[in-house]
């Protein structure tokens, strides 16, 4: 939804000191522009701002406020994020974004750690320990992580995210953000983000007429060997770029549907490892990967990623994290949790073919 991306550019000389406040690129995407939309554009929306009966805010406001008992206006801090209404080291909604922005803090939720005893659940009658986004839980799957694990979870977009203590880092080029918080502390995370992932594959099959991609995708990525590059900005080109990119293409011979999957397979791979090295830029060590997400099943795609990455990619029996991670969050991140099966590790192997073909997509991208 890009409704407010002209209006939005007269914000331009402003966006350094966005990402410094928030740890977002300015961008049409977030929540900010989107409120002040409805203000000007939904007549039922400016007359109760105006009756002072207006409440809004991110979506986990609202499942928060209808699935409580008592209905409380509350937001979690990694939601609240999200909106780039809000300050990353105050963690609270910021007075000069909102002024920047026209957007009234009264109708705003009240901001909340993410570890916080919400309210009791109406249906249920347990409490709501934990709220959180759900690539920020994913990263808390297995428990309290390694800081020198790149988690990566990769669905219609993929992301990477690595820990980075209770200091936020400064880097232009990636997302800055919460892992988790409470009352008196908070664990910060550097964010890589890939539009184009499961997306990118649909748009592979609709535009290529590519029949069941899904389910010869494993056979394929098995016995395809030397596939074109496919330049991947489906959705745009996300960190560290920020650009809308060339135009989606292959480079090479593509006249086979195997050859066009595992091209969009590895051009996925080369935009997380554009943001791995982004990482290690940042002087962030990274030792291993952990993957999950629903791609995360297909052997020759974690196959591909320690080989061009030179890093053990560790994929655990469960590739739904969100839930898991949650899940131990909202248990008081005991120190004893329940480990899935040992998964499979996939140990990097020497692909020259694959390194020269992410140095062409590099070199096209830039």
């Amino acid at each position: 939804d890009r409704r407010v991306a002209n209006w939005l550019a007269q914000f331009s000389p402003q966006a350094a000191t966005v990402k410094q406040r928030t740890g977002l690129k300015l961008s049409p995407h977030y929540g900010a522009g989107k409120l002040r939309w409805y203000l000007e554009h939904v007549p039922a929306v400016a007359r109760a701002h105006r009756a002072g009966t207006l409440a809004f805010g991110p979506l986990a406001a609202f499942l928060i406020f209808h699935l409580l008992r008592d209905h409380p206006r509350k937001v979690d801090h990694a939601n609240a994020s999200r909106s780039q209404l809000w300050n990353l080291d105050s963690r609270d909604w910021d007075p000069w974004l909102l002024e920047m922005f026209g957007v009234p803090a009264e109708p705003l939720p009240a901001c909340c750690p993410i570890l916080h005893r919400y309210g009791t659940l109406a249906a249920a009658g347990i409490p709501l320990t934990a709220a959180n986004g759900d690539q920020n839980s994913a990263i808390f799957a297995l428990g309290k992580p390694r800081r020198d694990t790149a988690v990566v979870n990769i669905g219609t977009g993929a992301f990477i995210l690595l820990l980075t203590g209770g200091a936020r880092i400064p880097y232009p080029n990636l997302l800055a953000g919460l892992a988790s918080s409470s009352q008196t502390s908070a664990e910060y995370l550097l964010e890589g983000t890939v539009n184009g992932a499961g997306a990118a594959l649909t748009y592979a099959a609709q535009r290529r007429h590519i029949a069941d991609i899904t389910q010869n995708l494993p056979r394929w990525l098995a016995t395809v060997e030397r596939p074109p590059v496919f330049l991947n900005s489906i959705g745009g080109l996300g960190s560290p770029w920020w650009a809308a990119g060339p135009a989606p293409q292959f480079i090479g011979r593509a006249d086979e549907p195997a050859l066009q999957a595992v091209a969009v397979v590895e051009s996925i791979l080369f935009l997380l490892h554009a943001n791995l090295q982004a990482m290690l830029d940042a002087g962030q060590p990274v030792r291993r990967i952990q993957i999950s997400g629903g791609l995360a099943r297909l052997d020759g795609l974690c196959r591909r990623l320690a080989n061009l990455c030179g890093l053990p990619v560790y994929r655990p029996v469960e590739t739904e994290a969100t839930a898991r991670g949650i899940a131990w969050l909202a248990a008081g991140q005991p120190q004893k949790w329940p480990k899935p099966g040992r998964g499979r590790i996939f140990r990097p192997a020497p692909d020259s073919g694959l390194q020269e073909r992410y140095r062409l997509f590099r070199q096209q991208i830039g």
